[in-house]
């Protein structure tokens, strides 16, 4: 089983890479920065059969030549996890909030098109492989400061829906994870309640058995889904009077990235 994921270094996607190389996959692992990658992989079973990418995911030719250098060294990817993203708080009356909304979009979605991308045709060809889009329950309904973050994430499921419909006459997998809150440096400033909150190593468990099992769209943990389709028909009078007063995502210049 030969696993490609973008934001491998950190979080989430550093507990994939522990989750599937436990179960014997080889891993081709992306982040931006060298060092965190390699420690990583040295902690790994099977450390040298992995292998590890410095990339920008919003470096578009970058990211599919390393992409594709992965899948011919393996032989053929089975699964791509786009796992890559940004979450900070934004607020469209603020001028330089919009150069942030544009990067956030730039990992959240247009990076997850680019890595599935390197690995599509080549799965075509084979009529066999999974992509891997990581949304999230943020994405379903849109909170107050957070204007970047859930609009691209209710991007991604939309995009990773209608990518499924397209890919399944190809024989290719399409698999939408929308996670809960997971404890990483993303969730860590956030200053409001978190309800059924999991480590990383927890999700990425669960994860990987949705993933394997075939399924189409997966909300980790089940209880934030059952959340969220509540909040989904929730009338927006309603909606508004609860969250107009939710404690907000700081804004700040730094941009959180795996």
């Amino acid at each position: 089983m030969n696993v490609f994921i973008t934001g491998a270094s950190s979080g989430i996607g550093a507990a994939l890479a522990r989750e599937f190389a436990s179960r014997g996959a080889t891993l081709g692992l992306m982040a931006r920065r060298q060092e965190p990658l390699d420690d990583l992989i040295k902690s790994l079973p099977n450390s040298n059969l992995h292998h590890s990418y410095a990339c920008d995911v919003t470096d578009r030719l970058k990211l599919i030549k390393m992409a594709r250098e992965f899948d011919t060294a393996v032989g053929g990817a089975d699964i791509v996890i786009a796992n890559a993203g940004i979450s900070v708080g934004v607020k469209t009356q603020y001028f330089e909030d919009l150069e942030v909304m544009e990067k956030v979009y730039a990992t959240n979605v247009f990076a997850m098109a680019s890595t599935f991308h390197a690995f599509i045709e080549p799965m075509m060809q084979r009529k066999h492989g999974t992509l891997v889009g990581i949304g999230s329950v943020g994405g379903i309904r849109g909170m107050p400061g957070t204007e970047a973050y859930c609009s691209s994430k209710s991007a991604v499921i939309t995009y990773c829906e209608s990518l499924r419909v397209e890919m399944k006459k190809h024989g290719i997998q399409v698999t939408t994870i929308s996670p809960g809150f997971v404890k990483t440096p993303l969730t860590d400033v956030n200053p409001y309640p978190m309800p059924f909150i999991l480590t990383p190593d927890e999700f990425a468990k669960r994860a990987a058995n949705a993933i394997l099992a075939g399924r189409s769209y997966a909300t980790i943990p089940w209880q934030m889904g059952v959340v969220a389709k509540l909040l989904r028909i929730l009338p927006n009078p309603l909606f508004d009077k609860i969250f107009g007063n939710r404690k907000q995502k700081p804004r700040n210049s730094e941009i959180h990235r795996a």
